[in-house]
């Protein structure tokens, strides 16, 4: 039957019936050099502690953390971002502080066997005090300003033993200048800092918290970390840190929170990064598990919903499998 079309001029379709012509157009591409990829540093030898809450990923002793980082740099993922388990905790987190800590130690032997890879350090207290939160304690919250002395303190620690880049994640007012006035007085002008900027206060950091070991022993996060309920705030947020010294700022978690990514990078003209968290990451490997999704195709097209929405830079725990699909690995 030879039928009339009624649209004869305009016919999307024309350019997706060859994968070579979709891949010209695409309005959106994912790199390896897109890709951060977190890990967990924990004290001892040869320990290999499996996070159940996120298949695949492991708390790792520092000889088996830079095992891992070899690893990595073959599929191409040339940046990682550590979280350290230290032996001990304060109620200030000052062990975080140490020039011997569990993540400045972990940093000189991996710039030891693998000098090409960029680390980056995490900056927070959460991990380090024995209450779980992220600062200092005064009459049952975190007090702002004391903790601003700590995480300046840990960022310079962090640099003298040789990181790429600090990453503040603790939500503190003022943090990003306080910390870059330090780091410049340590003679560390050049040290970048990428800001947790608009961090919200989230159920999808569950599983994290496992792999950390730095859940609160009681209360929650929201007197610091942002109410899912606000962007216009995040931008306010991203402004305030900017202003401080910011190199890079962050939106985290990712998948809920599309739209402030978008909202960033259109407003302000930096390098924007999004946190794909770990709730967000066990979510995919139960579903996959259980046969009800090709977990292979959701991740990537989440890890392309989030460049989409504007992000240069992803952390995800999907890292080494994404750069192996992206190699042809997978």
């Amino acid at each position: 039957m030879n039928l009339r079309p009624l649209f004869p001029e305009t016919r999307l379709r024309r350019l997706r019936y060859s994968k070579v012509v979709r891949d010209m157009v695409a309005e959106t591409s994912l790199s390896v050099d897109n890709l951060i990829m977190p890990l967990f540093v924990c004290p001892g030898e040869n320990v290999k502690n499996a996070i159940k809450s996120m298949p695949g990923n492991d708390q790792l002793s520092i000889d088996l953390l830079v095992k891992k980082c070899g690893e990595l740099l073959e599929s191409g993922v040339k940046s990682i971002m550590l979280f350290g388990i230290p032996e001990s905790k304060d109620e200030d987190g000052t062990v975080a502080t140490h020039d011997h800590g569990i993540v400045q130690d972990a940093t000189r032997a991996i710039k030891a066997t693998h000098p090409e890879m960029f680390v980056i350090a995490d900056v927070c207290n959460c991990e380090y005090t024995t209450h779980g939160h992220c600062g200092t304690i005064v009459d049952g919250d975190v007090d702002n300003d004391q903790t601003l002395v700590t995480l300046a303190a840990q960022a310079v620690s962090l640099a003298h033993a040789g990181v790429d880049m600090v990453a503040p994640s603790d939500m503190m007012d003022g943090r990003i200048g306080y910390m870059r006035k330090a780091l410049d007085e340590n003679c560390f002008e050049k040290m970048p800092i990428m800001a947790y900027s608009a961090k919200y206060a989230s159920g999808f950091y569950g599983p994290f918290r496992d792999a950390a070991e730095s859940a609160p022993k009681f209360g929650n996060r929201s007197t610091y970390q942002m109410d899912p309920r606000n962007s216009d705030e995040a931008l306010r947020e991203v402004e305030m840190d900017i202003a401080e010294g910011a190199d890079l700022v962050m939106v985290k978690p990712a998948l809920s929170y599309l739209d402030v990514i978008y909202r960033v990078k259109n407003e302000f003209n930096v390098p924007v990064v999004a946190y794909n968290v770990s709730g967000e990451f066990s979510m995919v490997k139960a579903a996959e598990a259980n046969d009800w999704i090709d977990g292979n195709r959701v991740m990537m097209e989440i890890m392309t919903s989030i460049r989409r929405a504007g992000a240069d830079i992803i952390i995800t725990y999907h890292a080494k499998e994404v750069a192996d699909i992206l190699n042809g690995k997978l």
